[in-house]
């Protein structure tokens, strides 16, 4: 029976797939170097590598701008330090956040696809992408359709993202595996390589909403296949663990496998990002040395 060109694609792969080995290789690198990386200097570029998030059913137009206007005062007030990589709010805040946000290096990330599901018509998928992409968005965060990727139908998964891609324009598309509903090395690995050979310009952990958010385990196996992806085509994609991702210990530890697997030219925000909220404050506490409570 003839392969189709995703069985091809995964078949190719040397990506480990041994849950063991992963749960080993990730405690051996955290270990030899957390204490190594636990520096005011990385931690600044943590902060740095921040999509700060707002996700919640009591979102409104007023909070958003307040969220936003944070952003703006941490920039006149610690004109020292780096501000965050970008403010992620739902589809509908876009242009909110347009208005209000004066930080020209800060970019603007909608999720969107019905998140954090994915459960709804392709059709409206497209239409909201296309409609935060209208009010200013820099980047899309979606949700692989986990269903049809349990189920096999890979064809269905791709195509989506495929359709996303284009919907979202000259902005970047961060793909969300939902790694803690996937679970295993193999499905993570194969829902990587899917993700990029189907225009993903990141991949992301996790929607923190349902399911277990950031793991070191998941990121072990995405960064594999990233560089895996990179040698095979010779084109960057980022990673961003997101979903739990609180204090400045577990950040440095993405950090450090990022290092170790990818090397320093993906330790920019241009190809490393934490969807955070309260991990903020927390670096923010590290880098000062007093209680921080910023955002």
């Amino acid at each position: 029976m003839m392969k189709d060109k995703y069985h091809e694609v995964i078949d190719k792969s040397k990506v480990t797939t041994d849950d063991a080995f992963v749960e080993a290789e990730v405690k051996n690198l955290i270990d030899k170097n957390l204490s190594k990386y636990s520096t005011p200097e990385v931690y600044k570029q943590l902060f740095n590598c921040i999509d700060l998030t707002t996700l919640r059913a009591t979102d409104s137009p007023r909070s958003v701008a307040d969220f936003t206007e944070r952003v703006n005062q941490f920039e006149t007030e610690h004109p020292e330090m780096p501000n965050v990589a970008a403010i992620c709010v739902y589809p509908n805040f876009a242009q909110v956040v347009r208005a209000v946000l004066e930080v020209s290096e800060v970019d603007i990330a909608c999720v969107s696809g019905g998140f954090p599901s994915s459960q709804t018509f392709p059709e409206v998928k497209v239409a909201e992408t296309a409609l935060a992409v209208a009010g200013g968005a820099d980047e899309i965060d979606i949700v692989i359709n986990v269903g049809d990727f349990l189920d096999g139908d890979y064809e269905s998964v791709c195509d989506e993202i495929a359709e996303l891609k284009e919907a979202t324009r000259d902005g970047r598309l961060k793909v969300i595996l939902e790694s803690g509903a996937l679970k295993t090395a193999e499905n993570i690995r194969n829902a990587s390589l899917l993700a990029m050979y189907s225009g993903a310009d990141f991949i992301k952990t996790s929607t923190g909403k349902e399911y277990p958010g950031a793991s070191h385990f998941a990121a072990y196996v995405m960064l594999h296949a990233i560089k895996e992806y990179y040698e095979a085509t010779g084109r960057m994609v980022g990673f961003k663990p997101a979903g739990g991702v609180r204090t400045p210990e577990d950040a440095v530890g993405y950090y450090i496998l990022v290092k170790e697997i990818l090397g320093d030219k993906w330790l920019t925000n241009e190809y490393f990002r934490i969807g955070a909220s309260g991990l903020a404050n927390n670096l923010l506490t590290a880098i000062f040395g007093t209680e921080t409570k910023f955002f």
